[in-house]
């Protein structure tokens, strides 16, 4: 289960603040769970794990496996939520050096689409040329800019390979059930199809196919991550104290730190597997949280690699920032350090100890030091880092998401600036429609 652990914390705000805010939390928890809250109608996360049946994730499982059978690589099109999710399971649980998963032949997940880079995408084509490569293209609408550039060049790329027929074997959709370019190209081509739920976001769609179709495809057990989710929403719906509920505990903590003139939250990791659970974190904060003029604005950074660079500022840099310290309690391996015969390191002191332990005492002297430099810290641990405990943590977050967007009085579920830069990018890429905003914003860039 997630422990979370605010004893320094506490220091930064008194029992009387703390106490005046319970009120505020409970009744952001019970706006949530009621749905009587702003974006209610993109609720269906909520409950999700308990829905999925097994049904469901044995045709993905089903569908992974045919993947696998045909393929050496899968690219992943999709951007924002549409990727991040299977992203963070699927980085956090591969071997570090093979990007696949530890021990078996499956194949690796390789992602387009989530830029706009013209080197990404060309040396991506460049390296798929004389490979066995399959594509799982996630979008709701199929016309998103991003996404929908790569599916058309990577399209283009396998129907050279397979030829038009071969398409329907290499190809699988994540979209809208009724709607869309890339449903109607799904019904045109006969593709393996997977519905995007309408009342599902794509921040929170991780454990919707959006999220277990790539997780499967790459050799993980997605039935563990659907029980560890499970398994925490029977907890936080049926455990509504802030003692025992860990997603109030954190929602209320960050809310009154940001209360007391802590704006900004810095995610710490000191397991590099975790670099894109920061970054899909960063983004279901980010996007539900910062809008009209509020929000605590998500940072991360990666440890002890970034102590030689960032540890500068958040040591002594400006006092508007916490840190939220994500820990593994038990790493897969550990090897130890080995006794050295000259000592010419003068590392012999360590001889014998584990690196996880090492790792941990970096962990706790940075905490230490940054505490007296006036950083508050909250500290979130998971016992292991494998499907069932991802899980619990994607959804806890998930959770904790929602409360405490409500407890800063926005929407959790909508995302209105990022309409804004859209409608700028299409005016200014000449898409019909967008004319007359086309020469307004180029008489504005002189």
């Amino acid at each position: 289960m997630i422990h979370i652990n605010t004893h320094f914390t506490a220091d930064f705000y008194t029992p009387t603040e703390w106490e005046a805010l319970l009120p505020e939390g409970e009744k952001a928890l019970n706006t949530l769970y009621e749905g009587t809250g702003a974006g209610n109608e993109f609720l269906g996360w909520l409950n999700l794990p308990g829905n999925v049946t097994t049904d469901t994730l044995q045709a993905i499982q089903s569908q992974a496996a045919k993947l696998q059978k045909i393929s050496d690589y899968v690219v992943i099109i999709g951007i924002g939520g549409s990727y991040l999710g299977a992203r963070a399971v699927i980085e956090a649980l591969s071997n570090s050096i093979s990007h696949k998963k530890e021990g078996a032949d499956y194949p690796q997940i390789l992602y387009a689409g989530h830029q706009l880079s013209g080197d990404y995408l060309h040396e991506l084509v460049h390296f798929l040329r004389d490979k066995r490569f399959s594509l799982i293209s996630i979008s709701k609408s199929g016309t998103t800019t991003e996404p929908a550039i790569a599916f058309r060049i990577l399209k283009n790329l396998l129907e050279n390979q397979v030829g038009k027929e071969g398409l329907s074997e290499r190809i699988v959709a994540v979209t809208d059930a009724n709607k869309g370019a890339l449903r109607m190209l799904t019904k045109e081509l006969e593709l393996p199809s997977y519905v995007i739920p309408d009342n599902v976001g794509g921040r929170f769609s991780v454990f919707t196919p959006v999220g277990l179709l790539p997780i499967a495809a790459a050799g993980f057990d997605i039935a563990e991550l659907i029980r560890g989710a499970r398994q925490m929403e029977a907890k936080l719906f049926n455990d509504r104290s802030v003692e025992s509920n860990p997603a109030l505990h954190y929602a209320l903590t960050r809310n009154l730190l940001y209360r007391k003139g802590y704006t900004n939250e810095v995610l710490i990791n000191y397991h590099p597997k975790l670099a894109y659970l920061s970054e899909w974190w960063k983004q279901l904060y980010g996007e539900s949280e910062g809008k009209d003029g509020k929000g605590i604005f998500p940072a991360s950074v990666q440890f002890t690699t970034d102590l030689h660079s960032m540890g500068q500022y958040l040591q002594d840099g400006k006092r508007n920032l916490f840190e939220t310290i994500l820990r593994v309690k038990q790493g897969n391996y550990s090897p130890e350090i080995p006794m050295g015969a000259d000592d010419f390191d003068q590392l012999n002191y360590l001889a014998g100890k584990s690196l996880d332990w090492v790792n941990e005492m970096a962990d706790k002297g940075t905490l230490l030091a940054h505490l007296d430099g006036g950083v508050p810290p909250i500290q979130i641990e998971i016992d292991r880092l494998d499907e069932f405990h991802l899980g619990q943590l994607l959804f806890f977050y998930e959770v904790a998401c929602g409360i405490s967007a409500y407890l800063l009085g926005v929407n959790p579920f909508d995302q209105p600036g990022v309409e804004a830069y859209k409608k700028n990018m299409f005016a200014l890429l000449g898409k019909p429609g967008f004319e007359k905003e086309n020469q307004a914003l180029k008489a504005r860039l002189g």
